[in-house]
């Protein structure tokens, strides 16, 4: 088998309980300073005002993060109805105001199913979404009237936890569940636009991506208290990582030699595959992740080569 190389970190996904105010991108570059790499990346952007859980790759778990991307979010948010502003959450300069006293809970139901199941969806203009190369929120802020194409998303969930009057607003307390891609903020725009009073996100926090749950997360600061006390930063190894974000493909020990060669494996005819799985060794140890092609399975992405016997 391939030896590790000894500047290689432990690879892992670690879980952390991103704090508001810090970019996804601050939060990478303390965890290189922590784990002691530059080899980490996250998957899915949180916003500044957002907290919450941000899925961190160490090391070769990287490769794993944009099989993390995809998966379904739950997130928890609070929406001002009565006010818009020009980023839809309360980062931005407020836009326009409207009385929202007289909204009643049956108009809000009503206008939440409506922005329930498969819908079209514009992203926020100011958003990461890249137009000719540039991001669109770039755009926005070089004074540019940004107009985003309507796209595709699932809203499982809308469910209104809560409610609170705030003088001629509606604060409203919701968890969603959504489908990869979808912007919350644009919902909350939504839902103040269908009852005609605009609306922008308060608050957001992200609780879980697929099976991965920020109950489980640790916060920047118990993370820096780990290795300040002489330990590594705590993380999800790259089999019990990828088991729990893919389907798995259990392997025999020839298998394994197969894998590690890069080669395909023979597809079972008797199952239906769909999609990418992460094919694991008898001790739970990731050895590749696969794709069914062509009645095989494919090796996309190889983590643990074999070497060729003398």
């Amino acid at each position: 088998m391939a030896t590790k190389r000894k500047d290689d970190p432990a690879p892992g996904l670690v879980l952390v309980d991103k704090p508001a105010g810090w970019t996804s991108h601050d939060v990478v570059g303390r965890m290189r300073r922590l784990a002691g790499t530059r080899k980490v990346g996250h998957a899915g952007t949180l916003d500044p005002m957002a907290t919450g859980l941000l899925v961190i790759g160490v090391g070769k778990a990287t490769k794993l993060l944009t099989y993390v991307v995809g998966h379904d979010k739950v997130y928890e948010a609070t929406i001002r109805l009565g006010q818009s502003t020009v980023t839809d959450d309360a980062e931005g300069d407020v836009t326009a105001s409207a009385d929202a006293s007289a909204v009643t809970a049956d108009q809000v139901a009503e206008a939440v199913a409506a922005l329930t199941g498969d819908i079209q969806q514009v992203p926020s203009a100011v958003s990461a979404i890249k137009i000719d190369g540039q991001r669109a929120y770039k755009r926005v802020r070089d004074g540019e009237d940004v107009q985003l194409p309507a796209r595709p998303v699932t809203v499982h969930e809308f469910a209104i936890l809560g409610a609170r009057r705030e003088g001629d607003m509606l604060d409203l307390d919701v968890r969603v569940d959504v489908s990869s891609g979808t912007y919350v903020r644009a919902l909350a725009r939504d839902l103040g636009a269908a009852l005609g009073v605009g609306g922008h996100l308060t608050a957001l926090r992200r609780t879980s991506v697929g099976d991965l749950e920020v109950k489980d997360a640790a916060t920047l600061d118990e993370l820096g208290a780990i290795v300040e006390a002489g330990g590594e930063v705590p993380r999800l190894a790259l089999g019990s990582a990828a088991a729990d974000i893919l389907p798995v493909r259990a392997l025999t020990e020839r298998e394994v030699a197969t894998l590690g060669f890069g080669q395909w494996l023979e597809a079972d005819p008797t199952l239906a595959y769909e999609g990418p799985m992460a094919a694991l060794d008898g001790d739970g140890d990731l050895i590749a992740i696969v794709s069914p092609q062509g009645g095989k399975l494919k090796p996309e992405i190889v983590f643990r080569t074999s070497t060729p016997q003398a």
